[in-house]
C-alpha cells in the first residue's frame, strides 16, 4: 500500500488475531471505507483487510481458492441478509468477511481473521 505524501494518520491501528496474538496490520487511515488491501503476515501468508463504509475492519485470507489467485483483497464488499462479503473480482463468488465461507459454495471457504482497532502504543521518549 502506498500513502500519499502529506496524508493525514492516526494514532489508531488494525490488529489482527493471529496465532492467539495480536499483531497491527497497519492503521487505520491506510484503509479506505469499501475498499481492500493486501497485507502479510509474520508467516508470510497474505490477507486481505477491508474497511466497510461503516468504519468496521475485516480480514480474511487473500486468495481465492476457485482460481488460486492472490486476489480477494481487490474484491467489491457488498451485504447478502444482513452479512458483509467480498466478491472476488475474478469469478465472482463472494465470502463472509465474518467467517470465511463462500455464500455461493457452502464446502468452499478462505481463513477468516478476528479484527480489533486499538490507539497506537508510541515509544518512550529515549532519556539523554
Amino acid at each position: 500500500m502506498t500513502l500519499a505524501p502529506g496524508a493525514e494518520r492516526t494514532a489508531v491501528r488494525v490488529e489482527l488475531l493471529v496465532d492467539q496474538r495480536w499483531f497491527a496490520i497497519c492503521e487505520l487511515t491506510d484503509l479506505t471505507p469499501g475498499r481492500g488491501v493486501a497485507a502479510l503476515l509474520p508467516d508470510g501468508a497474505q490477507v486481505a483487510v477491508f474497511l466497510d463504509r461503516s468504519g468496521r475492519a475485516y480480514a480474511i485470507g487473500n486468495r481465492d481458492p476457485f482460481s488460486g489467485a492472490y486476489v480477494l483483497s481487490r474484491g467489491l464488499l457488498g451485504s447478502a441478509d444482513g452479512r458483509p462479503f467480498v466478491a472476488s473480482p475474478l469469478l465472482k463468488q463472494r465470502f463472509d468477511l465474518e467467517t470465511g465461507w463462500c455464500l455461493d459454495d457452502e464446502t468452499v471457504g478462505v481463513q477468516a481473521y478476528a479484527t480489533r482497532t486499538r490507539p497506537a502504543v508510541s515509544a518512550p521518549a529515549p532519556v539523554v
